[in-house]
């Protein structure tokens, strides 16, 4: 959710923290602000995207200080305005919070504040925190460690005092925060991204976790003050990586990123003899053998690419597989044991739901393994093994890359449980990474559609709604393509499974009603024609995604967009590249933010 920066060190703060900003508007763009320490505390904060905040800042001049934090909210309480902007000041106004997260026991908090005479001024759950480390005696640290014990729910904190100067101090309770290590001066960040202007050295700070930052050091304690030994680790990736490299939008880059990103899932992963060599996977191969279920975990996105993982797992390995959403899965009481894996997909490893999901498995003796984008993030920290994405810094709210990067994550797990478990001839393996390896250029050629997918997006703009149906693998893919339209544009879009048009769906279709029609070579290709003549025959404007060189499909559809012909299970990997596309074109003729959808944020960090 929200965007957090902090910077001591002997430059001035505001450009540093101005910056850090902007790298982070991904995560919130309701309102941002900025305070400042220089002799006195200076806060500006204005509603609105940080634009409005550099205009402010412009009228009334540089902030000065070399100790600052600033802010980039998504609202959770409160109304986005400049009220309830943070930061957020105690009475005597020598007090800054910032926050990601949600209070849960704020309004409590609040009413006790007010009958000892505290004025709080905004709506938000955030300024409790100010007043309660009012309340506090003793070092700043310690009086910010003596409010967390009275706060409930997931956040993250970072807090400056006019009374020491000197030190910013952060707390994290399930919401992410890390420290980029520099020389002589260090940045409290949220996100990786903010930190890479000063430095490739991050530390992570973990659950439960206070962090000192002065400018000579950092110093990280839990809840007690005893203090612990963290280990930073090194960005592979740089500052360069995260720009938009001369595309329009970092959307359009991204979605041209997704060869490269799927080449780097690859490397490093396959033996010269064909064989998978997923060394990160050291969860005991004694363990994986005896799996009897696989339980995915995932919210969103990352959702759909479970459920491609679940196909490909059951074909490969036949363990059966369970997909939840991660929000619904621990309140369920789900069946789970020494002989289950848990699967736990996040882009960003912070997705309060799904981390809650896997601390759950795990407590019920579930093996997990994380599938993240993200080195250092809890997920990553917390499970049993971890594989990484290797997809790159990705800034535009809707995921792409690292949804075709979660997805071939997935299929090397789902190959390395056949491949351990005996389930499958290594000559079989080999054969399948091989196809693997010819994704990155087979997309590659879905990319070059896109002025075509242009003139569809012309065709279809002002549609009220748009149906996505598909059948097998296909459905996954138009469960995302979907996904991507409502959020990019703003037009109802839905996706089914195409045999369950007739229970209900259909109702939908009238004259003139956009229907986007997986119909990739599958083994269930004759039944998605049939579901697409029943829509055609009420109207429907059908524009397909189909194989190349299928000579029949252009008779049942209006629209045809050809992709390479490419096993099924790898389908929606050469597939939802062209309905990305589509979202997007269609979002920028509709006159939409692709980068910052409304109501949005990249990382889900409250519940």
């Amino acid at each position: 959710m929200c965007g957090i920066v902090g910077y001591i060190g002997p430059d001035p703060a505001l450009p540093v923290v101005l910056e850090g900003l902007r790298r982070l508007e991904y995560r919130g763009y309701d309102s941002a602000g900025v305070a400042m320490i220089d002799g006195g505390l200076s806060v500006v904060k204005r509603a609105g995207k940080l634009s409005e905040l550099d205009a402010a800042l412009g009228v009334l001049g540089a902030v000065p200080g070399s100790v600052g934090m600033g802010h980039t909210r998504w609202a959770t309480h409160g109304a986005p305005t400049d009220r309830n902007a943070h930061p957020h000041l105690d009475c005597q106004g020598r007090i800054a919070v910032i926050h990601n997260g949600i209070i849960e026991n704020f309004t409590d908090l609040r009413s006790g504040l007010e009958k000892r005479g505290h004025v709080v001024d905004s709506d938000t759950d955030t300024e409790v925190v100010a007043h309660l480390i009012e309340e506090k005696e003793g070092a700043l640290a310690d009086r910010v460690r003596a409010t967390v014990l009275e706060l409930e729910g997931a956040y993250a904190l970072v807090v400056l005092a006019l009374d020491e100067p000197d030190v910013i101090v952060g707390v994290r309770v399930s919401s992410p925060l890390i420290v980029g290590l520099g020389d002589g001066e260090n940045v409290l960040a949220s996100d990786i991204p903010a930190v890479l202007q000063k430095t490739r050295t991050v530390l992570p700070i973990g659950e439960n976790q206070v962090v000192e930052v002065r400018a000579d050091g950092v110093r990280v304690t839990d809840l007690e003050g005893n203090e612990l030994e963290v280990e930073p680790f090194e960005v592979e990736w740089d500052v360069a990586r995260a720009q938009k490299g001369g595309f329009d939008d970092f959307m359009l880059k991204e979605i041209h990123e997704q060869p490269t990103a799927i080449r780097d899932t690859l490397v490093g992963r396959v033996s010269e003899q064909g064989l998978l060599a997923l060394d990160e996977l050291h969860t005991d191969t004694d363990v994986l053998r005896e799996v009897d279920k696989v339980f995915v975990v995932a919210c969103g996105t990352a959702f759909h690419s479970g459920l491609v993982a679940k196909y490909a797992i059951e074909h490969w390995t036949r363990v059966p597989v369970e997909i939840d959403i991660a929000s619904e899965f621990r309140y369920r009481d789900p069946v789970l044991g020494p002989n289950t894996l848990t699967l736990a997909v996040s882009q960003s490893g912070e997705t309060i739901d799904t981390l809650e999901a896997a601390r759950h498995a795990s407590r019920q003796g579930s093996k997990v393994i994380a599938v993240t984008n993200t080195i250092g993030s809890s997920l990553a920290r917390e499970a049993d093994a971890v594989m990484y994405t290797h997809a790159g810094p990705e800034i535009c709210v809707a995921a792409t890359k690292t949804f075709a990067t979660q997805m071939a994550a997935l299929h090397l797990v789902a190959l390395y449980l056949a491949q351990i478990r005996g389930a499958m001839f290594p000559v079989e393996i080999g054969d399948i990474v091989s196809r693997m390896r010819e994704l990155p250029g087979q997309v590659r050629r879905t990319l070059a559609l896109s002025e075509q997918i242009r003139g569809i997006a012309e065709e279809i703009r002002d549609a009220r709604d748009v149906l996505f149906i598909g059948r097998h693998t296909g459905y996954p893919a138009a469960l995302e393509g979907a996904l991507k339209l409502k959020e990019l544009s703003y037009v109802h879009a839905e996706g089914y499974p195409a045999g369950e048009l007739k229970h209900g769906p259909i109702a939908l279709v009238e004259d003139g009603v956009p229907v986007v029609a997986v119909a990739t070579e599958c083994h269930v290709y004759p039944k998605v024609l049939s579901n697409i003549q029943e829509v055609r025959a009420r109207g429907a404007r059908v524009i397909a995604v189909a194989s190349e060189g299928d000579e029949a499909i252009a008779k049942h559809a209006d629209r045809v967009l050809f992709v390479p012909r490419v096993p099924e299970l790898f389908a929606p990997v050469v597939v939802t590249p062209p309905l990305q596309l589509l979202a997007y074109h269609v979002a920028k003729l509709r006159g939409c933010d692709v980068d910052q959808p409304r109501n949005l944020a990249k990382s889900v960090t409250v519940e």
